[in-house]
Parts: C-alpha cells; structure tokens; sequence
C-alpha cells in the first residue's frame, strides 16, 4: 500500500520489461568510455558497477556525463588505473574511498565498495571498505538507486527488486525504513525531493518511518538540509515533495512556517487555507517562469521561495474584526522577517536572502491599482522599489491571484497588464530603472557653491523627489527648483 498526497499526480506506468528496453538505449550512449573503464579494473583483477542514479535515469531514458560507479578495488588502485584512462583525475575524498576522473565529456567517480556505521548522534558515517556490490548497494537511500550495471560485461544487476518499484512509481528502501532513517536522517528529506523530481509515491514503511522519526532530522547540519530543500524546489513538482514533508510532520523541523500557514483562513474566505493558498502560488509562479533567454528563466529558487513565503507572515498578524471579518495588517512585513530568519536559519545566500524578503515585503503593493489609478509617480516608485527584482514581482504577483471569481482574475489580470504597460512607456522615455536626479552631486556643490557634507544629500533627495513625481526637469528647471529649495532651506 502506498500513500501519497490527495492533489499529487500519479506518473505513468511503464512494465519492467519497457524500462530495460529503454536503458539499453541510453546505456548504449555510455558504453564505449565505461566498457573500456571497466576491462581496465578487470585486467588489474578488480570488479567496477555503475551505480545509483545514472542507472536509475538510465531506465528512465535520460542520458548525464558524470557517471557514478562502485569497485572492489581500494582508492589507491583505483587512483592509478583511472590515471591511465582519463585526461585527468583528482582526490575527491579518499577518507570515503573516492576518486574522480575526467575524459573528454565524461566526468566520473569511482567508490570502492562500503558499508557504514554510524553513530546515532550524528549524520557522518564510519566508512568501512566492503567486499561486495550487493553489501555496497544495500546501505544506499532507496530500491530505485541501488541497481547496478556490471561492467565490462554490462550484467544487470538489481537484489532488491529496484527496477520493478521504478516501474511502479514507489519509493522503498533496501533494509528497513527505520534503520535506513536512523543510520543517515537525511535520507527522509531525500525521499521528499525524490518524490518531487520523479513524481513517485512512498512505500508505506517509508511514509509511516519518516513521520515516527520526523524529528531525527534535527541532528543534521543545516547546510545538507539546505541543499536537499532545494533539490526539491528546484525539481518540475516541488509541490508534491512539500506536501510529503508536512504530511509526515517533517516540515516542522526543516521549515515550520509552512504547516504553520495550515488553517488559517484568507480575509476573503476563499480558500481552505493559507497554506494550500501558498503552494497554489508556487505552481502559477512556476508557470510563469521564463526559458533560458527571458527575463526570469526556470527553474528560479529566489522566485519559488518568495512564492512558497509570501504569505508566512499571515497567521501572525490574523485578527477578526467587527462583523466577522478577518484582518492581516502589514503581514507582508512581518512576513520578510520571517523569511529572513528561516532562510538565514537554513545557511541560505545573503544575495537570496535579501531578494527573497525583499519580494515577501512588496507581494501586497500592486493590490488596490485596478480601484483607484496611480500616478506616474507611483508607477516609478514601484519600479524603484523593486529594483533588480521586478521581473521576479510581476511573476509574484500575478501567480498570487488564486481567486475562482473568473470576473475578478479578469479584472486583476487587466490591471497588471495596464500596469506593465505603463512601466514600460515610461522606462522607454526615461531609463525608468536607472532614475537619477537632474544634477549630480558635483553639479549641485557647484551651483550652491557649498563643499561635500549632508547639504548635498539633501539636495540631492529633493531633487530625486521632483524627477520621480514630475519625470526629467531639465537642467535650467532642476537648476531653479534646486535654488529655490535653497533659498528657502536657508531662511528658514
């Protein structure tokens, strides 16, 4: 039995059979390069395998160049026959038995085979060298990445049933899902991003082990929770994976403010709640993402997480007002707080960071332009506002009306298109995102005749206010308004 999130869709089935027809196909692409890897781990009597993901996307007809593989051979032999096979080879992590190589195209790394114990404390395992590929591929995350191609004679090899939970969609592990957890904890936030990226359910061990152990995560470092979070994100469904994170109740160690949003309901009563609201968001943002030469290509991390946030803000700032209503005053303030902290708690990028809250802070701006028009000068603020993030905003926005009133998404629709219009007129008159004064502040010393010091600063800021509430003045105008704001500042 498996269990997955009711508004998850369910991938397409294909029988095992299909699946190895399809990875003979993409094996093939591989084949010159690993076949001669693996004859010359054979002639120096070793074993090599591909292993893990590239046998997994094998199967799921997608090609990579950097390929993973397993050997019976110790780091140090390993080291010199990939020294005879590549173009180059380095160090890349000898303590775990690593060793990387490069020749033309292809990047690979060779393991030798392991098992582990760990030390329930703590995330990072004891490396001890195994002796065989089935040990090896029995201490990996689930079925579908412990299948294995043994090289140079391409023998499939696959002791845990791996290629039938492919073809089901399934996500089960090798041992037990407890142990599997409790050796290495991520492994939980692995099974929400590969559930995301392959659109593949959970077995029920693995769905009922992540929610009794949820809190297990707690021992990991923030760095590799960050990393796997954004696996998820980054992935073509990352609504599939957050649900699978709150529903199990992992969601509440990595990112709280996500079932914290669960039940509270919009002021308009519209949606089940403010949670179900933000992941909608995060869909219609995603849609909204540009290809590789558009202003916002996908997949966009800063984009999805502003998305997903947006709204973190409102359950802190609910209040019911007279006659029924409900209220969530500043919430996009608060709210930027709160993904500050969160996202600074998680060892994210100060660049994302601040682009993120910056856009959780402006979500609400555009809200209340199709009810009363807004001068030119507030369209420029707007855009100033924004700064570099405006193309991210305009997806923001957008994807952030969810109402089913098909008349008002209509109408808000309008409203932003009549918005982006007049952004653009006014950016091709005056290079909207570049605004400056008329004069500069070399220009205003001289005119005043006045040295550097907060004079000029203010000046400075009084004409910036002209140019953004009366476009370009002009040197002779800003010339005048500067000493008539002058004379005044002095006599008063």
């Amino acid at each position: 039995m498996t269990v997955v999130p009711p508004t998850s869709p369910t991938p397409p089935r294909e029988s095992p059979a299909e699946l190895l027809r399809v990875a003979l196909g993409v094996l093939a692409e591989y084949a010159p390069d690993a076949i001669e890897l693996g004859k010359a781990f054979a002639d120096a009597g070793h074993e090599l395998a591909l292993v893990g993901g590239p046998v997994r996307d094998a199967f799921l007809g997608r090609a990579g160049v950097d390929l993973d593989f397993a050997t019976s051979a110790r780091p140090d032999d390993t080291e010199r026959i990939l020294a005879t096979w590549g173009d180059a080879h380095w160090d890349m992590g000898r303590e775990f038995g690593t060793i990387g190589a490069r020749r033309g195209d292809v990047i690979v790394e060779v393991t030798t085979y392991r098992t582990e114990a760990y030390d329930p404390t703590s995330r990072k395992p004891q490396v001890a060298y195994g002796d065989s590929l089935d040990g090896d591929l029995s201490r990996r995350d689930f079925t579908v990445n412990s299948m294995a191609v043994r090289l140079p004679d391409l023998t499939f090899v696959d002791p845990f049933d791996g290629l039938t939970d492919l073809a089901n969609g399934l996500l089960r592990t090798p041992v037990t899902a407890e142990q599997s957890f409790d050796d290495d904890p991520l492994r939980m936030m692995r099974a929400a991003r590969f559930s995301a990226q392959l659109g593949f359910d959970v077995d029920e061990s693995v769905l009922k082990a992540m929610t009794a152990m949820a809190e297990r995560i707690t021992i990991v470092s923030a760095e590799r929770v960050q990393s796997e979070l954004v696996r998820l994100l980054m992935s073509t469904a990352p609504r599939r994976g957050l649900e699978l994170m709150v529903y199990t109740g992992l969601a509440e160690y990595v990112l709280p403010e996500l079932p914290g949003m669960q039940l509270t309901i919009d002021e308009h009563h519209r949606h089940k709640d403010v949670y179900e609201h933000s992941l909608t968001v995060l869909d219609q943002a995603i849609d909204l993402e540009s290809g590789p030469d558009g202003p916002v290509p996908g997949p966009d991390l800063v984009l999805r997480l502003a998305a997903l946030l947006h709204d973190v803000g409102k359950p802190a700032t609910r209040r019911l007002e007279p006659g029924g209503g409900v209220s969530f005053h500043h919430h996009e303030i608060v709210g930027a707080k709160m993904a500050t902290k969160r996202l600074r708690e998680l060892r994210f990028d100060k660049a994302t960071i601040k682009a993120v809250s910056h856009l959780v802070a402006l979500h609400l701006r555009f809200h209340g332009y199709g009810e009363a028009a807004w001068t030119d000068s507030a369209v420029r603020r707007y855009v100033t506002d924004a700064g570099d993030q405006l193309e991210r905003l305009h997806r923001l926005t957008r994807a952030d009306c969810t109402t089913r009133n098909q008349r008002k998404a209509a109408r808000l629709s309008h409203a932003y298109d009549d918005l982006e219009r007049r952004i653009t007129a006014l950016s091709a008159e005056e290079e909207l995102k570049a605004i400056r004064p008329d004069l500069d502040g070399t220009q205003i010393m001289e005119i005043l005749q006045i040295p550097a010091g907060r004079d000029v600063g203010a000046a400075y800021k009084h004409l910036l206010a002209l140019r953004m509430e009366h476009g370009p003045l002009g040197p002779e105008r800003a010339e005048a308004e500067l000493r008539s704001w002058w004379a005044a500042r002095r006599a008063g």
